[in-house]
């Protein structure tokens, strides 16, 4: 399921809010071979959030194949900040084929997966 972090598939990742209830943001993602990535401004209601309650769970579409998809459920295990925005001037030219033009600071999220499911057919 590797290929689908070489394609820009958007991710949907969700986490609590301070109500409990399930929030979901369409977010950049990458992987590094053991955990997840995502980044969001410094001081954001998304950084508060999984400060508080660090599980998150992650969807990832093939842009090619519908029926090619990932969801990972796991915790956000590390916090630092996107030193020089490297981490979403990465993310920006996979996805956008350019650099990030918002340039205020941002942290990045290492998310630890606790489970996987995945599809790589056609159908459900």
């Amino acid at each position: 399921m590797r290929d689908l972090f070489d394609e820009p598939a958007v991710a949907h990742v969700s986490y609590l809010n301070d109500a409990g209830q399930i929030v979901t943001f369409p977010m950049w993602v990458d992987f590094d071979g053991t955990n997840l990535s995502v980044s969001s401004p410094v001081g954001s209601r998304k950084g508060q959030a999984v400060r508080r309650r660090p599980q998150v769970a992650v969807s990832i579409v093939s842009t090619k194949n519908p029926w090619h998809w990932l969801s990972v459920s796991g915790r956000v295990v590390a916090i630092r900040p996107d030193e020089d925005l490297a981490w979403i001037d990465r993310m920006s030219q996979k996805y956008a084929g350019q650099l990030y033009q918002r340039r205020s600071p941002r942290e990045v999220f290492m998310i630890e997966i606790d489970r996987v499911g995945s599809s790589d057919s056609w159908g459900s």
